[in-house]
């Protein structure tokens, strides 16, 4: 199977899960349990280490160990998100029946935010070959 065929069902896995998270289980603001986000959070997980079989068996272990270290330390670094969005949601005394409905429209909105600017990046690239120095000079600089 190609790459881009994919690359689109692995997209539309994804907006079909997010579609099913806010259409069907979490249709009514309500506040969520700890024992149902624990479980909401070993699904996730449960998914990506299902995906990082089907790779280990579609590409191999390099393309799977690549994969699974990404996740880890995307995983890893989210945690700096968690603490920011409980500092603004107590310091704005969001409900907490809204948090859940707030926090996806957000995630959404930075996915397609994020996928509009890779586009633009990868067009502006493919049409002024240059323009790669200046996003690699963006990384060198210090923050």
């Amino acid at each position: 199977m190609d790459k881009s065929v994919l690359t689109i069902l692995f997209t539309l896995f994804i907006l079909g899960m997010l579609a099913l998270d806010l259409g069907v289980f979490h249709r009514r603001a309500r506040a969520a349990s700890f024992g149902e986000s624990a479980i909401w959070s070993a699904v996730w997980v449960a998914l990506a280490l299902a995906f990082n079989a089907f790779l280990y068996f579609w590409q191999g272990p390099q393309p799977a160990l690549e994969f699974l270290g990404g996740y880890l330390l995307e995983r890893s670094l989210s945690m700096d998100n968690v603490f920011l969005i409980a500092l603004i949601f107590s310091s704005m005394a969001v409900p907490a029946a809204y948090q859940h409905r707030i926090l996806f429209w957000g995630v959404l909105g930075a996915l397609v935010m994020r996928l509009a600017l890779i586009a633009a990046g990868v067009a502006a690239v493919a049409r002024f070959g240059w323009v790669l120095y200046v996003f690699g000079g963006f990384l060198i600089i210090p923050s």
